[in-house]
Formats: C-alpha cells, structure tokens, sequence
C-alpha cells in the first residue's frame, strides 16, 4: 500500500502501522451497549469512532469481520463481581421479563444507530446466546490452572497468572499494588484475593437470569462474554479490539488475562481506545446520572442541559470535529458550532454540483484527495480531513463568485474526493434533502416564492421584492442574491 494505515495501539502505547494477519481479511470486534437504558452521547462515540474505522478500512479495500457485542446478562452494578445484574434489575423495577427489558432497547439502540449512519456490524451476538461457549472456554482455563472454583462460583486466579504472565500489562496498572490490597470486601469471602474475578457466579435465589453449569446454576461474568464472542467468531487471534477508554481496567485488562489462560497467548493485536464524552469535565455515563439520551437530543426535551434540539447529523459532526483519541466536552455552544459548521459542508457540496467548468484552473484542489488519505491513515484524523475538505469549500466558494475557475477535469476529481471522504468515510449525509419530513413540496414552495420576487426585482418593484425576503426570513430561512440568481437555506 502506498501509503499505509497507522493506529495507535493501546498495548504497545504507540501509532503502529496495520497490517492485518490474513490480509484481505481483516477482524474486528467492539464491546457494544449493556442493553437495560437508552443510547447516551457516551455510547455514540465508540459507535461512531469504529464506524468510522468499518468504513475506511472496507473503503481500502479489506474485508473486514466486524462483530459488536450485546450485554444482556451478567454486567452487574458498578461493574463488581457482587450485586444486581443491571438487566436484571431493570426487569425486577418494571415487572417485565429480562428479555423484554433486552428487547425494547436493542430495538432503540438500533434506531438510534440507524439514525447517526452507523453502519450495522457484520456480527451482533447477544452474551445470553452463547452460554455454552462460554462454559467450556471456563472449562479451559480452570485445566489450565488459572481459575478456582469457590462455594458454586468460578474465579480467575490474579496472583498465579500474574507470576506466569503480566496481569495489568494494557493498562499500566501495578499489579503488586493491585494484589496487596487485603481489604476483604463484602460477599467476597469466597474469593482468595479481592484482584481476582468471577468467570461465572453462582445465582442467588431472587437472581432471574440463570443457566445450568458443572459448578452451579448461575451466570457468566462480564469479561468472559467478550473474550468468548470474540474467539468464536474472530478465531484465537485476531486483528483489532476496540471500545471506550473507561474499558481498558477492568474488562479489557480481564480479556487480555482469559486468553491468554484459556490459549496461551494474547487473542488481540491492535488495542483501540476512544476516549470519554464529559460534561464539565466528569465522564458521561448512565452509573453516574449525568447523561442526556441521543433521544433527548434529536427533541431537544431536555431543556435543563439543551438549549435547543439537535439533530442526528449535528451529533456525528460534532464527534468527528475531535480526534477520537481526545476527550470532548459537551456544550451547547460547541453543538451550535458543530450543527453551522455541518450545514457550510453540505452548502459547498451543493454548490460544487452547480459550479460551471471553464478551461483552466486558478484553485489548487489538485491534492486534496492525497491529504485526506495521509489525515486517515495518521490514525483516522477526522478533523484534519474536515479542514481539509472547509479548504475545498473556499475554493468552491471562490468559483461561484466568479473570483477563481475550475476546470472540467479538477471539478469531477473535486466531486469524486468530496463524495468519497464527506460521505463514504465520514458517513455524513444530507438531512435536509433525506430527513424523515419530505422537503421537496416545500423546497419548490420556496423557490417559486423568490422566483416571484426575481421577477420582482426585474420590473424594479422593491418593495413586494424586500417583503419576500424579509417575511422569508422572519420564519427563518436565509436568501442570497448571486450572479446567477438565489440560494437560500434553512436558518
């Protein structure tokens, strides 16, 4: 490849170039939602972080695998080894079957999804469906060694993998200090140590969600699900492991230590973190009350955090204007920002499509499609390939105001490029022409009103001119007078 893929590998803590392990073929596998709330901004930049990596690696050319999990048993409160299963307890507080709770919101996390042009990955398994894979890779690590099982519970041995191989290696964190820690907690007498986890947990009697075992009737732990799915559909080693940064300790910590117990090596080869959303400075998340639902978003019914509604394409902008590696802090003037700077993208498109070639060129948008390949494959630099492209839309600019030119051949490589990155990668599209409302009947109400007012102009009748535009205004929309005419837009 003439330019290659660079990423920065969590595990090694440097860019690192990509080369898949049986190119074409490349695998993917990204923790997905824990299905007992709805989508949250904090949930939508993982989606949208490897969406974005799904499609430029297809649109390089690989054939990528790409398997995004569904929690739906055993992630309990605060992410401990004790307490209520967070689907479970939904279930218990609303009266319904845990596979209702399941349900209703992987049909929202989807519509959400769908909504933000995130691609479906090509493999979504739920953890509830793969209760006998995930005993028998139990099994293996207990074969193995390095599990214990306690009072009808399994627990991965810390201590002893860790004096065989280097527990704590993604994170960075001290394992001595992890170990040290004697404090017994409460309920977890049956553990030898407080570092270890529970690889399946034996039911307690109000428990709903539980399964038959050699050990107890019970349910899997959190991590076990992950490591589990990803070997049974990616194979004992695959290419790259994503999802949020607030995963890497413990659950991707715990992932890296199953493999390696259950296969004896490292299943994951490139460890892909985005970094967190905050609200003045505090993470998002749902354990900590402090999120705004992407519903609340696209109705703007939150009015104590928004000052106004935003919609699905607003949201993505915003997330992409950032390196998925830096965190973002959510404001509502930063959403403002985001949702003008997105409609002067989608004006410059429109524009190019009705730019006039003239012989030569005097814009320089020969290189343009070099520099967002190179912003890509420096670790996908979203925001580097938007300047690119506002670099463009002056250039655009200038060609319609009759200050540059364009020739045929720059215009359709500049039509191609612009197609490709603002579209195909970054997954951006135009909701005021395939929004759920039919604008077309109004679009040519609009024109057919400033048709009138052209007209208008032309029989020097300024003042049934200046009404339209100013009534237009009023209930917000925006006129341009040009060489050729109008544009307009809506506010």
């Amino acid at each position: 490849m003439e330019h290659p893929l660079f990423i920065y590998n969590t595990l090694t803590r440097k860019k690192e170039q990509f080369v898949p392990l049986h190119e074409p073929f490349v695998g993917m596998y990204v923790c997905g939602p824990t299905v007992y709330g709805d989508a949250h901004l904090g949930h939508a930049r993982p989606a949208i972080t490897f969406d974005i990596l799904f499609r430029y690696l297809s649109h390089l050319g690989y054939k990528v695998r790409y398997v995004r999990n569904i929690t739906d048993v055993g992630h309990l409160e605060h992410d401990a080894d004790e307490g209520e299963d967070k689907v479970g307890k939904k279930a218990r507080l609303e009266k319904l079957e845990p596979m209702e709770v399941v349900q209703y919101y992987v049909n929202r996390y989807h519509k959400a999804m769908e909504r933000l042009n995130v691609l479906p990955p090509s493999i979504e398994p739920f953890a509830s469906g793969h209760i006998i894979e995930q005993i028998e890779y139990i099994k293996e690590i207990i074969n193995h060694g390095y599990a214990y099982v306690s009072n009808g519970s399994v627990y991965f041995d810390v201590p002893k993998y860790s004096r065989d191989f280097h527990y704590g290696k993604l994170s960075g964190r001290n394992v001595e200090e992890l170990l040290s820690a004697t404090r017994q907690l409460d309920g977890q007498q049956e553990k030898r140590n407080p570092a270890d986890f529970a690889l399946w947990k034996k039911a307690s009697p109000e428990h709903i969600m539980h399964w038959p075992s050699p050990w107890s009737e019970g349910f899997p732990g959190w991590h076990l699900e992950c490591s589990t799915m990803g070997q049974k559909y990616l194979g004992e080693t695959f290419d790259i492991h994503g999802g949020g940064m607030d995963l890497v300790f413990p659950h991707h910590e715990c992932e890296i230590a199953q493999s390696v117990a259950h296969s004896g090596h490292d299943a994951v080869r490139y460890w892909m973190h985005n970094n967190m959303i905050t609200i003045n400075g505090q993470k998002m998340g749902k354990s900590l009350g402090n999120f705004i639902t992407l519903d609340e978003f696209f109705t703007g019914s939150r009015k104590d955090m928004l000052s106004q509604a935003y919609s699905p394409m607003t949201i993505r902008f915003f997330i992409l204007q950032a390196h998925y590696g830096g965190t973002v802090d959510f404001s509502n003037e930063a959403l403002q920002a985001a949702e003008k700077a997105y409609e002067r993208m989608l004006d410059g498109w429109k524009r190019l499509n009705e730019l006039k070639p003239s012989e030569t060129s005097t814009v320089d948008v020969a290189d343009l499609d070099r520099k967002c390949h190179e912003a890509m494959n420096d670790d996908l630099n979203t925001p580097v390939v938007i300047a690119h492209l506002f670099d463009a839309c002056r250039a655009i600019n200038q060609v319609n105001d009759g200050k540059a030119s364009i020739s045929e051949t720059d215009l359709q490589q500049l039509k191609a490029t612009f197609k490709t990155f603002l579209f195909d990668i970054l997954g951006i599209y135009d909701e005021r022409e395939s929004g759920s409302v039919n604008l077309k009947p109004y679009e040519q109400a609009v024109d057919l009103l400033l048709d009138i007012r052209k007209e208008a102009k032309s029989k020097k009748d300024w003042a049934t001119s200046d009404l339209i535009r100013n009534r237009l205004s009023e209930i917000g929309f925006d006129v341009k007078d040009t060489k050729d005419g109008f544009e307009w837009k809506v506010k």
